[in-house]
């Protein structure tokens, strides 16, 4: 069995995980799988995934979302600002407000699990109800890069905090299908278990590593981080597999 024979096999969750710019790589590897008609019937994701997640569920196609990216200047995000992060994230709401179709989950084709971490009960929480601009501008707020973002009367950050799968919002009988990013954050201590690959029953992990390393001041590395994800995501579909991880 290939991983697009498990895939057209019964109806799947797309999880994609938080990763430093990592939405490149995220649309690439969606792009493959919405070349071959391998949709799911449900999104979920931290940070960089809960943005491609929720573009992709609001209804934009990956073509016109590599396209956004490609066009992508940190000037069009880069807000400093004093307070508790560096970028106040206006200019960040902007873009995603532009980019949306529909402004709630709601509205969304699919439904979408978007996970954010709760600086007041210090613990990760799944939306998936409201406003989806927000949600998705909260679960991107990198700690101190990004200032936290208010939705109701809470404050909320990155969902990779503690959660960097994005498997929060997902049930434990549900089949999916998850991009692991791997983490190359110098905060992270070596053999944490954020930077392990999760492993559920009926889950398919497709790890793509490494990939072009895309940051603020790097982003002329996302078109090849898109290329890298896009090819090698076309080979795991083709690709005989027989455990739980799929590496390419």
């Amino acid at each position: 069995m290939t991983l697009a024979d498990w895939l057209r096999a019964a109806p799947f969750t797309l999880t994609m995980s938080s990763g430093f710019f990592g939405f490149f790589a995220h649309t690439g590897m969606l792009m493959a799988l919405e070349e071959q008609g391998l949709l799911p019937e449900r999104i979920s994701g931290s940070s960089a995934g809960a943005l491609v997640g929720g573009a992709w569920a609001a209804g934009v196609s990956t073509k016109d979302l590599a396209r956004t990216l490609m066009a992508l200047r940190r000037e069009a995000f880069w807000d400093p600002r004093l307070g508790p992060g560096l970028l106040r994230g206006g200019l960040f709401r902007g873009l995603l407000e532009s980019l949306l179709p529909v402004k709630t989950f709601e509205e969304c084709r699919v439904p979408v699990a978007v996970s954010v971490y709760d600086l007041v009960a210090r613990r990760v929480v799944a939306l998936q109800s409201g406003l989806l601009a927000p949600a998705v501008q909260a679960s991107c707020a990198v700690p101190f890069l990004f200032q936290p973002i208010w939705i109701g009367r809470r404050p909320f950050v990155d969902g990779g905090v503690a959660d960097r799968p994005g498997l929060t919002g997902v049930a434990s009988d549900e089949r999916v299908l998850f991009h692991h990013l791997a983490s190359r954050s110098p905060w992270r201590r070596r053999g944490s278990q954020s930077m392990e690959i999760p492993s559920r029953r009926n889950m398919t992990s497709l790890v793509i590593d490494p990939l072009p390393r895309v940051g603020p001041f790097r982003l002329e590395e996302g078109a090849r981080a898109f290329e890298e994800a896009h090819r090698r995501t076309r080979l795991a579909l083709a690709r005989a597999f027989s455990g739980p991880v799929v590496r390419v």
